[in-house]
C-alpha cells in the first residue's frame, strides 16, 4: 500500500459509557496535662490513619486480588468447580475478619470491571457465585454495584447484536471499520479519565455511525465516550512483512499520525491528539522504548523527552505475524483509596444525620459511640474524622451545639 497506508486499523475500535443523563475551666496544671494526653491520643490516631493505608489496605488489596487470580481466566486452570467454589467460600469467611471491608469492595470492583471489560472473566457463574456469597455476608448494598456491573455487560453484548443489526439493514451508514461498543451505566462502574482525545479520521466515522444507531434507541441519554479503555488491532505494514498490533485506542490514535508524516516531535503529537503529557509519555514509552519498537527515537534514549522526534521504524519485525503492545498501567491504589476516603466522609455524614434525626438531642461521645456501631460493619471510622464531620454538619446547619453545654448537640429540624 502507499505511503499513507501504513498503518491500518480494524477491530475493537474503543469503550463506550452511558452517562445515564449517565464521593471545662481548671487551673494551669490540669490544664497542661489534658492538651499533653490529647496531643498523645492524636498522635496515636493520626498514626492509626497513616497506618491503615498501609496494614488495612494491603489485606484488602491483597484479598481483591487473589480472588482476581481465581476467577480470571488462566488463574484456575488447575482447579475444578468445586475447588473454586470451596475457595471462594473461604474467601467470604476471611472477609469478616478484615475491618476495611469498604476498601475491599473498591479494590474488587476496579478488578472485576477490567476482567468484565477485556473477557478476562473464566466464568459469568462463578462471577455471581461469589457475588451472591458477599450479599449474604455483607449485605445487599455491599454488592449491589457489582451485580449490575455483570448484568450492564450482558445488556451491552445484547445492544452489539442489534448496533449489527442497524448496520446489515443500512449499508450506506457503514462505519468503515469492526466495531464493538460496550454501552454501560455510569453509576455502577468505576470512575474513569475521560478526554478530549482528537480521535483520528478512520475512528471519527466509527463513531458518528454509533451515535446515530443510538439516537434511534433514546434521545434521553447521553453518551460519554471512554477512549482510555478503547483496545484496537492496527496492521503496520513494514519492509519485512504486515505485522497486526493489538494496541489501547490511545496508542492506536499515536500510531495512525505516521500515516500523514514519516517524522513526528513530541510536541507536534501533543497537540495533534490532544492528550496530557502523563499518557503522551506512556503511549510513546510504549511504542518506542520497550519490547516492540514500532518508532525510532532520536536520541536514542529509553526514557521520553519533550525535546524528541519520533520516526516510523520501517525495519520493523517480528517473529509473530500479531502482537500486543502493553500501555504500561497506572497506579489506581493511591484513587482507590482517595475515592474511599471520600465515600466515607459521606457515609459518617449520613450516619450522624440519621442518629441525630432520632434522637433530637445526644452528648458528644454518645453521637461518636453510635456512629462507630452503624459503620463498624463496613470500616473502623476514625474518631477524629467523625468530630471533623460533627464540625462540618453544624457549620451546614445540621446540627446545633447547645447553649449551655457545647458538648451536647440537638438535631437542626
Amino acid at each position: 500500500m502507499g505511503k499513507g497506508d501504513r498503518l491500518t486499523g480494524k477491530g475493537e475500535v474503543m469503550m463506550g459509557g452511558d452517562g445515564e443523563v449517565m464521593m471545662g475551666d481548671g487551673g494551669g496544671w490540669a490544664t497542661t496535662t489534658r492538651s499533653r494526653v490529647e496531643e498523645e491520643e492524636d498522635e496515636r490516631r493520626e498514626c492509626e490513619r497513616r497506618t491503615w493505608t498501609q496494614c488495612g489496605s494491603s489485606s484488602a488489596e491483597l484479598l481483591a486480588t487473589f480472588c482476581d487470580n481465581i476467577l480470571k481466566k488462566g488463574g484456575n486452570e488447575k482447579l475444578s468447580d468445586e475447588a473454586i467454589e470451596e475457595t471462594l467460600e473461604k474467601v467470604v469467611k476471611l472477609l469478616t475478619y478484615i475491618s476495611d471491608k469498604d476498601l475491599f469492595a473498591e479494590f474488587y470492583r476496579k478488578k472485576l470491571a477490567r476482567r468484565l471489560l477485556f473477557g478476562q472473566s473464566a466464568s459469568e457463574d462463578h462471577e455471581r457465585s461469589i457475588l451472591s456469597k458477599l450479599k449474604q455476608q455483607c449485605g445487599g448494598q455491599f454488592t449491589s454495584k457489582m451485580k449490575r456491573m455483570v448484568t450492564d455487560m450482558t445488556l451491552a453484548k445484547d445492544n452489539q447484536s442489534s448496533f449489527e443489526e442497524y448496520l446489515t439493514s443500512n449499508p450506506h451508514t457503514s462505519a468503515g471499520l469492526d466495531l464493538t461498543v460496550n454501552v454501560l451505566t455510569t453509576g455502577f462502574w468505576p470512575t474513569y479519565k475521560s478526554s478530549d482525545l482528537r480521535l483520528p479520521e478512520e475512528m471519527v466515522k466509527c463513531v458518528e455511525v454509533f451515535k446515530e444507531y443510538y439516537q434511534t434507541k433514546t434521545k434521553h441519554r447521553k453518551l460519554t465516550w471512554i477512549y482510555s479503555l478503547g483496545m484496537c488491532n492496527v496492521n503496520g505494514k513494514f519492509d519485512a512483512k504486515t505485522v497486526e498490533m493489538i494496541v489501547t485506542t490511545y496508542q492506536a490514535a499515536v500510531l495512525l499520525l505516521f500515516n500523514s508524516s514519516d517524522r513526528w516531535s513530541y510536541a507536534d503529537i501533543v497537540q495533534h491528539s490532544n492528550l496530557s503529557d502523563e499518557d503522551v509519555f506512556r503511549i510513546l514509552h510504549s511504542l518506542s522504548c520497550a519490547k516492540y519498537k514500532i518508532l525510532n527515537k532520536e536520541p536514542a534514549t529509553k526514557t521520553i523527552s519533550p525535546t524528541d522526534v519520533f520516526e516510523f521504524n520501517h525495519k520493523f519485525t517480528d517473529k509473530m505475524r500479531r502482537i500486543k503492545i502493553p500501555l504500561p498501567p497506572l497506579d489506581e491504589k493511591k484513587k482507590v483509596i482517595e475515592d474511599v476516603d471520600k465515600d466515607r466522609r459521606y457515609a459518617i455524614d449520613a450516619s450522624i444525620v440519621r442518629i441525630m434525626k432520632s434522637r433530637k438531642v445526644l452528648n458528644h461521645q454518645q453521637l461518636i459511640s453510635e456512629c462507630v456501631e452503624q459503620l463498624s460493619r463496613n470500616f473502623k471510622p476514625d474518631f477524629k474524622v467523625i468530630k471533623k464531620r460533627i464540625g462540618d454538619l453544624v457549620t451546614r446547619d445540621y446540627l446545633e451545639r447547645d447553649k449551655e453545654n457545647p458538648n451536647v448537640f440537638k438535631y437542626f429540624a
